[in-house]
């Protein structure tokens, strides 16, 4: 962890935000760092949901222009750059959801960040948007497969050709946040979100996020296979049991 990430938690709830208020949260090197042992601690200390938020103005505008340019060779360019992939690969080896709390511009690898989490929840003075092509850059962090598989091709194009922001709603609409709430209560609704979550049996919840996740990456028979051996191994934890006694003593009341 480092200056431009904070760490807390609420109960069984890992909190992580982006701390460079004064930059919008814009992207250095640290605060990669910082979010990839974030999560990392997120999984050591067993969380049962992370909620993701940025402090200040805005949820993250994307990669700071105006630090100066790194000098660099091809290599350490490249590892640089798996470097912020590695925050979606750190999202994606969580076993518990993540969920993003965006309010104000959510640009670049900011909306990156984002669409890389599990669940998105959007003030409704969130803006996204994929401006790399226009400022001569690249998209990172895996969105050039995830962005077609949510939008559809020929609009995910649109996207990142034009670099044209959306609004929360008109992101919502795309499939690409799942809730718009008032401005000023994103956080307060991700960690509502983030305790139901925390509440479900946690075997059953890991396993649904791994095979959806997988499912993205698989053909359907290999995904057809994984969900059988999902639910063998629900099978052994006594959950579902748990969660149907549960049930039965809540409708008997």
């Amino acid at each position: 962890m480092n200056e431009c990430v904070s760490y807390t938690t609420v109960g069984p709830i890992a909190v992580v935000h982006l701390n460079r208020p004064n930059r919008l949260n814009a992207v250095v090197p640290e605060l990669v760092d910082g979010l990839v042992a974030a999560f990392e601690r997120a999984g050591t200390e067993q969380a049962r949901a992370v909620v993701l938020a940025g402090r200040g103005r805005a949820f993250c505008a994307g990669h700071d222009l105006k630090e100066p340019a790194p000098v660099e060779d091809e290599t350490a360019a490249r590892l640089r750059l798996q470097r912020i992939q590695d925050v979606t690969r750190a999202i994606r080896a969580l076993p518990v959801p993540v969920i993003a709390a965006v309010h104000g511009y959510a640009l670049g690898a900011g909306a990156e960040f984002a669409l890389g989490c599990d669940l998105v929840v959007a003030g409704e003075d969130a803006r996204f948007g994929f401006p790399e092509v226009g400022v001569g850059l690249s998209v990172t962090g895996g969105i050039s497969a995830l962005l077609p598989r949510t939008v559809g091709w020929v609009r995910a194009k649109e996207l990142l050709f034009l670099g044209e922001h959306l609004t929360a709603e008109e992101a919502r609409r795309l499939g690409l946040v799942n809730r718009v709430v008032p401005v000023g209560s994103h956080e307060q609704a991700a960690q509502e979100l983030a305790q139901r979550l925390a509440a479900q049996p946690p075997t059953a919840l890991a396993l649904a996020k791994s095979l959806l996740d997988h499912g993205m990456d698989s053909s359907e028979s290999d995904a057809f296979e994984r969900e059988v051996d999902a639910a063998i191994a629900t099978m052994s934890t006594g959950e579902a049991q748990a969660a149907a006694q549960a049930f039965q003593e809540k409708s008997g009341d």
